[in-house]
C-alpha cells in the first residue's frame, strides 16, 4: 500500500507540472490518446509482473509484441484468412512461446535472462525472415476486428475526450490477475514461490508449474497487447515495431511495486507505473524537449525505482533486527 501512495504522489506530480507547464496536456484530445497508450502498455506490464514476481525478468516481450502483432495482418490480408481462425492461433502462439521459455526455465534450469534475451533475438528474426522485412497493415479493410481497439465511448463531461475500447480488457485483466494473486491459494502460492522457492518446493507447492504459467500469461498478454497496437496504428515495420517495449513493461511493473527480488506485486500500482511512464513520455513532447531523452527519462526512472526497493528492502530487516533485540 505504502508503495502504491509512493508512485500515486509521483504520478500525480508529473501530471501536474505537465499541465502547468504543457498547453496542451488537459486537452480531451491528449487525454484520450494518453488513456490509449497506458491501457495498450499497462496490459503488457501486467504480464511482466507476474513474472517478476517469481524473481523471473521477461526481456522478449516487445519481440513477441511484433511477432504477434505483424503476424495478425501478415495472415489476414497477405493469406486471406478468417479473424476467427487467426486471432485464437496468435494467441494461442503466443502462450507456446511463454510454455516454451517456462520449460526451459524450470526444466534445464536456465537463467531467465539467457532465455529471454534469445527469445528477444529469435521472434523479431522470425518476424523479419516471414515478412521479408516489408511492412504489414490492413490496407483499410478490417473496421469490425480493428474496433477492439479503436471504439472509443463519449463521456459528456470533458469536451473530446472519448474512453478508449482497450480500456475495457484493461480493466479485466487487472481483476482477474488481482483476484488471482490476493484471494486465492495459487496467487498466495506464486508469491511464496517468488519469496522463497525452496522453502516454497519443500512445503509442498508446485513451484516449477506456477513458473511456467507465470511465463505463459507474460507471453500470452504480450500478443494480446500486439494485437491490439497493430490494430491501433494500422501498419508496421517489424524492424522496429515492439523495440524496447519491454522496458517499458519491467518499468512499469517496478514502479509499481514489483520486486525485482520476487514475492511482491501491485496490480494498481503496475497500472500507475504504466500511467506514469505514458505521461512522462506525453510531457516531453509537450515541453519542447528532444524526443531522444524518452530513454533516458525511463533509465532513470527504473533505476531510481531499484534503488528505492532495495533501500526499503534494508531499511525494513534493519527495523525487523532491532525489534528483535
Amino acid at each position: 500500500m505504502k508503495k502504491n501512495l509512493g508512485i500515486l504522489g509521483i504520478f500525480l506530480v508529473v501530471c501536474v507540472v505537465a499541465s502547468v507547464f504543457g498547453q496542451n496536456f488537459l486537452t480531451g484530445y491528449n487525454l484520450m490518446n494518453l488513456t490509449q497508450r497506458t491501457s495498450l502498455f499497462a496490459i503488457i506490464s501486467l504480464g511482466a509482473g507476474l513474472v517478476i514476481v517469481t524473481g523471473g525478468i521477461d526481456l522478449s516481450i516487445g519481440s513477441v509484441v511484433c511477432l504477434a502483432g505483424i503476424t495478425t495482418p501478415w495472415l489476414l490480408v497477405e493469406h486471406g484468412w478468417s479473424p476467427w481462425v487467426v486471432i485464437p492461433l496468435v494467441l494461442a502462439g503466443s502462450a507456446l512461446i511463454g510454455l516454451f521459455h517456462g520449460v526451459l526455465i524450470t526444466r534445464l534450469r536456465l537463467q531467465p535472462f539467457l532465455v529471454t534475451l534469445c527469445g528477444l533475438l529469435l521472434y523479431r528474426g522470425i518476424a523479419r525472415w516471414m515478412t521479408s522485412d516489408q511492412s504489414q497493415g490492413f490496407q483499410g479493410e478490417f473496421a469490425g476486428v480493428r474496433s477492439i481497439a479503436l471504439a472509443k465511448f463519449p463521456i459528456p463531461l470533458v469536451e473530446n475526450y472519448q474512453i478508449p475500447a482497450t480500456v475495457i480488457p484493461l480493466v479485466v485483466l487487472a481483476v482477474v490477475i488481482g483476484v488471482f494473486l490476493h484471494r486465492t491459494v495459487w496467487g498466495r502460492w506464486l508469491l511464496a514461490t517468488g519469496r522463497n522457492e525452496s522453502a516454497a518446493r519443500y512445503s509442498g507447492v508446485p513451484t516449477a508449474w506456477l513458473i511456467t504459467m507465470a511465463y505463459v500469461a507474460c507471453s500470452l498478454l504480450a500478443g494480446f497487447g500486439g494485437m491490439l497496437f497493430i490494430f491501433d496504428i494500422g501498419s508496421a515495420q517489424p524492424s522496429d515495431f515492439g523495440n524496447f517495449y519491454e522496458l517499458y513493461a519491467i518499468a512499469a511493473a517496478v514502479l509499481g511495486g514489483c520486486s525485482l527480488r520476487g514475492g511482491e506485486a501491485s496490480v494498481f500500482g503496475i497500472i500507475l507505473g504504466a500511467a506514469t511512464l505514458q505521461v512522462l513520455r506525453t510531457a516531453i513532447i509537450l515541453l519542447g524537449l528532444s524526443s531522444q531523452l524518452e530513454f533516458a527519462v525511463i533509465g532513470a526512472v527504473l533505476l531510481i525505482g531499484v534503488t528505492a526497493d532495495e533501500l526499503v528492502r534494508r531499511f525494513s530487516v534493519r527495523r525487523i533486527e532491532r525489534k528483535q533485540t
